[in-house]
């Protein structure tokens, strides 16, 4: 842990956790450091601290230098790692970037209960033939870190999604919208399980779970901005191409995501990445104010 994360953990100061995965395979080299330092700028900006989590050389890592996110964000030899992975990557002594899962486990070991992300991972098309859920999933469930993202990722099956967050008993709250986002887009078809409107309103749910004696995640989905989305129609149509060309070269398990989203950048012409650092900028922008809120 860097001495700024751990002395404002101890001053019970604000903390924003962010994942590394976006950085090591989610975003091609250079957008992918520059947006991450970007990312870390918004946070401090809007008074708190960032956290970006990862794992170097074997070591669970909360808080990274620029060198280490230049690290991440251009070795090909960082693996992509969700909580499974992690006693292999920590016993090998190797480099991994950190999922959302990932992220989660490490943040709530570390005393920080808000976390930052593009979108989360769920339920994939065709999961009842495949069973191929995130262990995104599964980590919301568990433990008590509160996610905030554009929602769920597009290339996902969006309702039977919700449906296992609801089955989990997660909390999903929306913000400013009575439906839920999908990624790209503001619009998915599906309400808003909870709406809220503003940071106090989450930092609010989240005192009031933990007085329940609640242990699972908060999931707060932040709707692209207007002006950088992308219409749900579009991007469909990009998606079931993609997806195509998935099914076409046989690309399965933990590859499938960052194929999908590499592909979606090339049918766009580059407007999914663009999208795609604008939907985290937002985020990063409500995620500190609702730990600024949640630390008072």
């Amino acid at each position: 842990m860097t001495d700024e994360v751990a002395a404002a953990l101890a001053a019970g100061r604000p903390v924003v956790a962010l994942e590394s995965t976006i950085i090591s395979h989610g975003m091609p080299y250079p957008d992918n450091v520059a947006m991450a330092l970007e990312v870390e700028a918004i946070v401090r900006e809007a008074g708190a601290v960032p956290a970006t989590i990862a794992v170097l050389g074997g070591i669970p890592r909360i808080g990274l230098s620029p060198d280490d996110l230049e690290l991440l964000a251009s070795d090909a030899n960082v693996s992509k790692v969700s909580v499974r992975d992690l006693p292999y990557v920590v016993a090998r002594g190797t480099h991994g970037a950190t999922t959302v899962a990932a992220t989660m486990r490490l943040a709530a070991l570390a005393g920080i209960d808000v976390f930052v992300t593009g979108g989360l991972g769920g339920v994939h098309r065709g999961a009842a033939e495949s069973f191929d859920v995130s262990a995104d999933l599964g980590e919301l469930a568990t433990t008590p870190v509160t996610v905030v993202s554009a929602g769920v990722k597009s290339i996902l099956d969006i309702g039977l999604t919700l449906e296992l967050l609801e089955t989990n008993s997660v909390p999903v709250l929306v913000h400013g919208s009575d439906e839920f986002p999908s990624f790209y887009s503001r619009s998915s078809g599906y309400a808003a399980p909870a709406r809220i409107d503003s940071a106090a309103e989450v930092a609010a749910v989240m005192t009031a779970a933990r007085t329940l004696g609640l242990t699972s995640g908060i999931v707060v989905a932040n709707p692209i901005p207007v002006a950088d989305e992308i219409s749900a129609g579009r991007i469909g149509a990009v998606i079931d191409q993609a997806l195509a060309d998935l099914d076409a070269l046989g690309i399965g398990g933990k590859d499938v995501t960052p194929y999908l989203l590499k592909r979606i950048v090339e049918l766009t012409d580059g407007a999914s990445l663009v999208a795609n650092i604008a939907l985290v900028r937002d985020n990063a922008r409500f995620g500190a104010a609702i730990a600024v809120a949640h630390a008072r």
